[in-house]
């Protein structure tokens, strides 16, 4: 195995009174695509929010890049893909501007220069929304505006890449741009952790997959067939490398 470029270690964190990551355990290695799947609630969107340090955790290990989290200072090596809903703010900017403000981590002094302009041009062009670069982000469609959110992280050029969700709420036409998108962010060596409600178009990019229950990990290998997206809901499957008397993974809680 090649280096890890994340590390959770016995990761506990709370809502409130609620526990919602119970002393997980989660390694991302260097080139890999790992998508966190598990129902609404499961602790998926928690998990890597107390990675990037969005969520405080009350006990375990986080590391990135071998280094401990609360020390990690080099955040434009890390790309990150907030949820379209909890991203929309309504603020009054161009595609442009969105898109450049993932550039300010590797500019200096917050300036943008030659080679910060050509980051966020080609971030744009990769996702298919050169032509709208002018364009106030309220006029973009839900599809648009996902598309906007990745290039504004793809423009740090980021040696990983954390998406929340990347393809909810997305026309078909935008999750086969962003799907191809990413295709050639792997192909380019990039890192890959992906929280998905189902694996879509994504799932011939997928390495390995970590199914979470209540906030615990309930497992951690190939993708499990439940999860396809030609699963039958209320079915139950169990991975054909599972082993024998491993608990069935039940499609309907990962949908």
């Amino acid at each position: 195995m090649s280096e890890p470029v994340i590390s959770l270690r016995g990761v506990r964190a709370d809502l409130g009174s609620r526990p919602v990551l119970r002393g997980i355990d989660l390694t991302v290695s260097r080139g890999e695509v790992v998508a966190l799947l598990g129902a609404n609630g499961s602790g998926k969107s928690t998990a890597v929010r107390s990675v990037i340090g969005q969520v405080q955790t009350g006990a375990g290990e986080i590391e990135l890049f071998g280094t401990p989290r609360r020390r990690f200072r080099d955040w434009h090596r890390v790309g990150y893909v907030p949820q379209r809903t909890t991203a929309a703010g309504g603020v009054p900017a161009t595609v442009t501007e969105v898109v450049s403000s993932g550039r300010l981590s590797r500019a200096r002094f917050g300036v943008l220069r030659k080679a910060d302009r050509e980051a966020v041009r080609r971030a744009l062009e990769l996702v298919g929304m050169a032509d709208r670069a002018k364009d106030n982000v309220d006029a973009l469609s839900g599809g648009q505006h996902q598309r906007v959110l990745i290039a504004r992280a793809l423009a740090a050029e980021p040696e990983l890449l954390i998406m929340d969700e990347p393809m909810a709420g997305v026309d078909l036409a935008s999750q086969e741009v962003l799907a191809r998108t990413l295709r050639g962010q792997v192909e380019a060596g990039t890192t890959v952790l992906l929280v998905l409600h189902e694996l879509g178009p994504l799932e011939p990019l997928i390495d390995r997959a970590v199914v979470l229950r209540d906030g615990c990990v309930v497992h951690d290998g190939p993708p499990p067939r439940a999860v396809g997206q030609h699963a039958l809901p209320g079915h139950d499957h169990v991975h054909p490398h599972a082993p024998a008397g491993a608990e069935p993974i039940r499609t309907g809680l990962l949908s």
